[in-house]
């Protein structure tokens, strides 16, 4: 009950997600130069870049998992740097890691991560989201023993459990093959879910014109580009990708 009443008290800021300046770097070598987004609540943004451009670590960051080195993070209206734990509980997260449990069950992890978020109905909030993503028939077997888009399906399904308003992926489509896309996509473009945003990086081009309703490219450490795609329109979006990370669609 506390999740829900914290997801409709986040639900009444204007944006989803606030990034203020955010810089990190690596030693001496700089990743994120200062890097401004905003989300607003029921938008698909789509974060384009070329390999090593800083898409998975500014990812990492609005999930909690790493550090700014200076900016701020704001996830529905919560500052993660002061209220970490309650930006956690809105967010639903899918990294290149799956960040599951090997030697554990599907079921086992779900159940697990479930107790975690204090959910109830876990048996029937599981078989949901594993029936989403076509997982059933793999519930009772170790992750540990699944292929790599196997695992990436019960990732999706895990983020998927507590019923997030905000989704943050990172290239989802790794290992994904063409039934998995599918369902894929039908999580991000969920028209049940109309209030839900989803920031969602990939270095597809075609894939990011699909899927978003705005596109940004991420490139030397900073939002190069962001447009919607209602206002620009697909062509436009093809020349500045080009422009900015050096690549053709």
């Amino acid at each position: 009950m506390w999740t829900h009443q914290l997801m409709a008290a986040a639900t009444t800021v204007e944006s989803a997600i606030r990034v203020e300046g955010v810089q990190k770097a690596f030693g001496r070598t700089p990743v994120l130069r200062g890097v401004d987004l905003i989300v607003p609540w029921g938008q698909v943004l789509t974060l384009l870049g070329a390999n090593g451009s800083g898409k998975t670590t500014l990812i990492k960051i609005l999930a909690t998992l790493t550090r700014a080195d200076t900016g701020r993070v704001v996830i529905g209206g919560m500052d993660t740097s002061s209220r970490g734990p309650g930006a956690r509980r809105l967010l639903g997260v899918v990294t290149h890691d799956p960040l599951l449990y090997d030697d554990l069950t599907g079921r086992e992890n779900m159940r697990f991560f479930a107790k975690m978020f204090g959910l109830g109905d876990i048996d029937g909030r599981v078989a949901s989201v594993t029936e989403r993503m076509g997982m059933t028939d793999r519930l009772d077997q170790k992750v540990g023993a699944l292929s790599h888009g196997m695992k990436k399906r019960f990732s999706i399904a895990r983020a998927l459990l507590h019923d997030p308003v905000v989704l943050l992926m990172d290239e989802p489509e790794s290992g994904l093959d063409q039934a998995a896309l599918s369902l894929l996509d039908a999580v991000v473009s969920d028209q049940g879910a109309t209030l839900r945003s989803v920031l969602m990086t990939t270095h597809n081009l075609e894939r990011g014109l699909a899927l978003g309703q705005s596109l940004a490219i991420l490139a030397n450490g900073r939002i190069a580009y962001h447009q919607s795609l209602e206002d620009v329109g697909a062509d436009a979006i093809r020349e500045a990708y080009a422009k900015h990370t050096g690549t053709s669609a």
